[in-house]
């Protein structure tokens, strides 16, 4: 049911409005009664004002039951330190079916006594998804009251990125956005930001500071203006970047000129928690003409190397893999082993989504895409390599009605990424981890 007023959503006596904060009364008729309401709203009203007060009272009775969005800087500042490890933290982006897939990962989290998990979402992904940041938030936040998850909450801002094309057209007015979409972000709760200004990076220099010098100078300026507006008692945790993911791997010389350029820029603050780095995989994989994944080369050596420069020169949590998702399965121990700080996981969780989904709805999204796609689509593009690779700019027109599919078949793709996530978490070594995530995590009074 789609709530058509506040009043509506209040006239319960459920919930106990103090002034702009909101505390839960009956927590068994909230769950079972207005939050399925509250998502409902959420995704299918047009009214923004209604939507913006559903995001204020999932926060606010998020925060009345133990869940707030946290900073994962203290965690992964001890890991900088080696005073812990050996564990690598999933960031998961939910293109989609954000609520019910957000709790399959909080069921699987209370099976093993873990909260080690961001949540996260792309600028790119915010655009084609047509999830804000607080819409995602929010979403998530009722997803772990209806599981009766309580604890920190970690939300990134995944490759808030500086594209070239619009950098080089109008730099002020670019960066202008970024810290406009930063700003939005940490409001709704993003107390993780990923800067990714290795675009930016020129092989074509000769001196390697030259190389890096674009890239960890914007990347210094956004850590000065995160570090200026992050709200009173947070430490936001920032990560950098500095090969672009897809394009040529990174080496130790490249990590050293890009530390030691920023290090000089940002002086006495407190810098980034992480380096991203490339490894030779891509995001969502290499597509064949066939519409199959080419199987993915990743240089584990590579990743090895930096986490451990990144930890010993520069007391960083360690370097951070971007594009897994479509890695083999046999591949994902070695991430912990490799000090490996953070992999990052979308795709894959999407492409199994497309996989259970009724043939007229893939049918009707790829009749869109022919129509509203088309100028994107490479002439080397077979019909499958342009389906898989742009399916995605579909999640935010068909919202709606992937929301709306039957519970059924929700729930049997529910039980598949179940899976999908028990495998992982497993393989990173998250088990029994809730005991050091409490130690260097502390909510905000």
């Amino acid at each position: 049911m789609i709530y058509k007023s506040k009043k509506q959503i209040l006239d319960s006596k459920k919930i106990e409005a103090k002034g702009k904060t909101f505390e839960v009364k009956d927590i068994a008729y909230f769950k079972n009664n207005i939050l399925p309401n509250l998502v409902d709203t959420i995704i299918l009203s047009e009214s923004k004002n209604l939507k913006n007060f559903c995001y204020q009272l999932a926060y606010s009775c998020g925060l009345s039951l133990g869940i707030y969005p946290a900073s994962i800087q203290a965690l992964y500042r001890a890991c900088g330190k080696k005073e812990t490890g050996g564990f690598c933290v999933p960031a998961i982006n939910l293109r989609t079916l954000t609520f019910e897939l957000a709790q399959t990962i909080f069921e699987i989290a209370k099976k093993i006594n873990s909260n080690l998990f961001i949540f996260e979402i792309a600028e790119s992904e915010i655009g084609y998804t047509w999830q804000s940041p607080q819409e995602y938030s929010a979403l998530v936040t009722l997803a772990a009251i209806k599981q009766d998850y309580s604890g920190p909450l970690f939300f990134q801002g995944d490759h808030f990125q500086v594209e070239v094309s619009k950098y080089k057209k109008d730099p002020k007015q670019h960066i202008k956005n970024l810290k406009k979409l930063i700003k939005q972000s940490i409001d709704a709760g993003f107390y993780n930001i990923d800067i990714d200004s290795s675009t930016l990076v020129d092989l074509s220099k000769k001196e390697l500071d030259a190389q890096q010098k674009l890239n960890y100078k914007l990347c210094a300026y956004f850590t000065k203006y995160l570090r200026k507006i992050q709200p009173k008692g947070v430490e936001i945790s920032i990560g950098g970047e500095i090969g672009e993911v897809g394009g040529v791997n990174s080496e130790p010389k490249d990590l050293n000129a890009f530390m030691q350029g920023y290090l000089k820029e940002i002086a006495k603050l407190e810098g980034i928690s992480k380096i991203s780095v490339q490894t030779g995989t891509k995001h969502g994989g290499v597509v064949l003409p066939d519409g199959s994944i080419a199987k993915a080369k990743i240089d584990l050596n590579t990743l090895d190397k930096l986490s451990k420069l990144a930890k010993d020169n520069y007391q960083l949590a360690g370097a951070v893999q971007h594009g897994a998702s479509t890695l083999p399965n046999e591949a994902f121990h070695h991430f912990p082993k490799r000090g490996c700080i953070e992999v990052h996981l979308a795709t894959q969780f999407q492409n199994i989504i497309y996989d259970y989904m009724p043939l007229p709805l893939k049918e009707k999204i790829y009749s869109w895409l022919d129509k509203n796609c088309y100028q994107e689509r490479k002439k080397e593009w077979t019909d499958d390599q342009f389906i898989y690779r742009l399916r995605k700019k579909a999640l935010g027109p068909f919202k709606k009605e992937i929301y709306q599919l039957p519970t059924e078949l929700k729930d049997k793709i529910k039980a598949i990424l179940s899976q999908e996530f028990s495998f992982l978490f497993d393989k990173l070594n998250l088990k029994n981890k809730k005991n050091i995530v409490d130690k260097y995590i502390r909510r905000l009074t």
